[in-house]
């Protein structure tokens, strides 16, 4: 537990103190009402501000943290057989204004996000703005039924991030956001522009690991058929022992391998 309190870091209170009473100047509020949530999150301190702002702060230990999970990912590519194409911050401040240009460029192409609203240096931490949907769940906080419903959803929309030339690079079940019965993509990680078709592929397989555990591997892949072809499912095949060895993706890995196998014949 210690440990993983220090790798995350810690932001001190007269820091966010400093954090808040600069957004109060810069949106002319006298008061403001502050909410920490409870996340597990090692890249940043997320907290929602008045129930219409999503604020992180990203401090030099989550951009450490950050450069440790990139190293760790790109060598799992290795393994995966293609190049790493995962991208590190420099700076904290970095960190957020990827975050607030990802969500913009997803934005443009149509596809649902939170609205961005800036990206700050205070001091030296890193603070991006969101706005705040509330009322929302994470797409493995729902039930199996509506899960299935909403699986071809998720690659119609992975689809549109592809054809759009991005990639997203961090797809969890808790980074896709549903409300009022639509999805919302939200945390893109930063991949190169060399790396972006692995990366596509990879994305496939962690949008199939995700959805494996909540409605079954023929189902999932049936999901990713409506958008995506044979050969592009089976091209992410390589990534999924990459993506079985993270600690945040837990799926039956053979299980869905042998689905893909099927599919393959």
């Amino acid at each position: 537990m210690e440990l993983r309190r220090l790798v995350r870091g810690r932001v001190d209170w007269p820091d966010i103190e400093r954090v808040v009473r600069e957004l109060a100047d810069r949106y002319d509020r006298d008061e403001m009402r502050v909410r920490f949530l409870d996340a597990d999150n090692w890249l940043s301190t997320p907290m929602v501000i008045d129930d219409d702002l999503f604020v992180k702060v990203v401090t030099r230990q989550n951009t450490l943290v950050h450069a440790l999970f990139t190293t760790g990912r790109n060598l799992g590519a290795f393994s995966a057989g293609t190049e790493g194409f995962f991208e590190r911050y420099e700076t904290p401040y970095e960190m957020a204004r990827h975050e607030l240009e990802a969500t913009r460029k997803v934005r443009e192409i149509g596809v649902n996000a939170p609205e961005p609203i800036e990206a700050l240096e205070v001091g030296d931490l890193g603070v991006v703005v969101l706005e705040y949907l509330p009322e929302f769940r994470t797409l493995d906080e729902l039930d199996a039924d509506d899960v299935a419903a909403l699986a071809p959803a998720l690659f119609a929309t992975l689809r549109t991030i592809h054809d759009a030339g991005l990639a997203h690079g961090d797809l969890r079940a808790e980074n896709v956001l549903v409300r009022d019965g639509d999805l919302y993509v939200i945390d893109a990680t930063s991949v190169s522009e060399a790396g972006r078709e692995s990366a596509r592929s990879y994305d496939l397989a962690s949008a199939l690991a995700a959805l494996e555990p909540l409605i079954g591997a023929a189902d999932a892949v049936d999901a990713a058929l409506e958008s995506y072809s044979t050969d592009e499912i089976l091209a992410a095949r390589r990534f999924l022992d990459f993506v079985a060895v993270r600690p945040d993706h837990e799926f039956d890995a053979a299980g869905l391998n042998g689905e893909l196998e099927k599919r393959a014949t």
